[in-house]
């Protein structure tokens, strides 16, 4: 009962990433239909593009989860961890792409200075980590708070990184 009176205290926060998750995947979708051949023409931007909408998802999975009033804590975690698993190996996939791109300007890329790609690929694959600690963290019983703070973060980065990537893709990449 303590656990799910705790869990309670996070509904809004579930919720309300949810539904901006959910919103902000449609966003990239969009933007990627608005701008498919510059997308497309850019080696690395597909990968970026399915790394965000993988990370979105999770969040949304993830919310969904903590949403269900009877799922146990461990269960909760282990979707966390396994859907993280899945969105950290988007974001490694892309952030490969990435720098394969920078370091082969003959094959369709340009040079980008050492920062974008530092900034680019640590961002993209930082953002999923927190799932996966506070997934672990739930199914070891590591405590509640301690899980959901760590994905609670998760959350924060994932935004933050989809609307970057958002933008990217409707503004940046026609330049």
């Amino acid at each position: 009962m303590g656990a799910t009176v705790e869990l309670e205290a996070w509904h809004d926060l579930f919720v309300a990433s949810a539904g901006a998750a959910a919103a902000l995947a449609g966003l990239i979708i969009v933007s990627m239909s608005v701008n498919i051949k510059q997308i497309l023409a850019t080696t690395s931007m597909p990968s970026r593009a399915g790394s965000s909408i993988a990370a979105l998802v999770l969040v949304v999975v993830v919310s969904i989860g903590a949403l269900i009033p009877i799922q146990a804590e461990w269960m909760l975690g282990l979707e966390s961890l396994v859907f993280g698993l899945i969105a950290l190996a988007f974001a490694v996939d892309s952030t490969v792409r990435l720098t394969q791109e920078s370091t082969h300007p003959d094959a369709g890329g340009y040079r980008r200075p050492l920062s974008n790609l530092v900034v680019n690929g640590a961002m993209s694959v930082l953002q999923v980590v927190p799932f996966v600690v506070g997934g672990v963290l739930l199914v070891v019983g590591g405590g509640l708070a301690a899980g959901l703070s760590w994905i609670a973060a998760g959350i924060l980065f994932v935004i933050i990184g989809a609307v970057v990537n958002a933008w990217v893709m409707l503004v940046e990449i026609l330049r």
